[in-house]
């Protein structure tokens, strides 16, 4: 029997969550955790950090985790923005773009999104002389797009030495296109890139918090500076490092979710949707005045969504029962 639960986390299509629950392994490292949890936690995140950059190849200096990705992203912001500096960013994209940079004092410059795509001409164009951030999410949230290699280059050779771009790969363990490039490969021939990811979406860890930036090293210093103390928790860290001992079972999750996102994605456009191409584990749909009814229609279905007024709505990714209801409310509501 389908408990209240149960039910809550089926429907629950609004956050981007992986709709899987930690691995047994992942279990087992929580549950040691909770041994210990009269110590602090390793400050420095030592054994993570040397974990994360022996897979990425990279030095572990260049290496600053954080409560999640946006946890380092804000001391990041805390690290290199000055009171009325601009931050570059499409929109809509993530939302804690514009939240961050007004709590870091900033002055936010939002680029309209091209045909649900961030559009590298306008992005370059809005950088001005008190731009000191540039904000590229790729895949994009919540719109799932992706700016290819060819484009990227094009955007990072337009802006100055003087502003860091920050490509927050959040959903990069979902991409299959291979043109989309892989960020830390783009940092070898552009050292103002900081490359964001998290262990919250593929991984399955969105609860414990754990995120990291690579980052040039005199960079990753001064956000290092900002960092607070035992911010990653004893049970963030150990999940994460059991997390990659089991990556390839954990990659099978997300294969699977690739293609119940490709099956969704073939469904809702077969009912005559414009859903764009998604890399993320995300669908976007640009509804328009349309996005608050169709999120009702979702809500009475005992689906939960994320609703841009005047935009569209944003649909996770779940279980094959999940996205099956998605489909039949959109079936119901557009009648086709």
């Amino acid at each position: 029997m389908t408990t209240v639960a149960g039910r809550a986390a089926h429907g629950a299509l609004a956050a981007n969550e992986n709709p899987y629950p930690p691995l047994p392994s992942v279990r087992a490292a929580l549950a040691e955790a909770a041994e210990h949890a009269n110590r602090y936690p390793d400050r420095g995140v030592t054994a993570l950090t040397a974990r994360i950059a022996g897979r990425l190849g990279v030095p572990e200096a260049r290496i600053v985790t954080g409560a999640g990705s946006v946890g380092v992203l804000h001391h990041l912001m805390q690290a290199l923005l000055h009171p009325g500096d601009e931050v570059v960013f499409a929109w809509p994209s993530f939302e804690a773009y514009p939240h961050l940079t007004e709590v870091c004092r900033g002055v936010g410059v939002r680029v309209p999104l091209a045909s649900s795509v961030h559009d590298p001409e306008a992005l370059a164009a809005a950088v001005g002389e008190r731009t000191r951030l540039l904000f590229v999410c790729n895949p994009n949230n919540p719109t799932g797009t992706v700016l290819v290699r060819a484009e990227l280059e094009r955007l990072l050779r337009r802006v100055p030495d003087r502003v860091t771009v920050v490509l927050d790969e959040a959903y990069r363990e979902f991409v299959t296109d291979p043109q989309v490039p892989d960020g830390i490969a783009l940092q070898r021939d552009h050292p103002n890139v900081v490359v964001l990811r998290t262990f919250s979406k593929a991984y399955g860890l969105a609860g414990l918090r754990v995120g990291y930036a690579v980052a040039p090293e005199p960079v990753a210093a001064a956000i290092r500076r900002t960092v607070v103390p035992f911010g990653v928790s004893a049970p963030a860290q150990l999940a994460a490092i059991a997390s990659l001992d089991a990556e390839r079972e954990l990659m099978a999750r997300v294969t699977a979710l690739v293609a119940e996102r490709e099956r969704t994605w073939r469904a809702l456009t077969g009912l005559g949707l414009a859903v764009p191409r998604s890399e993320a584990n995300f669908l976007w749909l640009p509804l328009a005045s349309d996005a608050v009814a169709f999120g009702d229609a979702c809500a009475a279905a005992g689906l939960a969504v994320r609703v841009f007024a005047g935009e569209g709505v944003r649909v996770t990714v779940g279980d094959q029962e999940a996205n099956d209801a998605v489909i039949e409310v959109a079936r119901r509501h557009f009648g086709r």
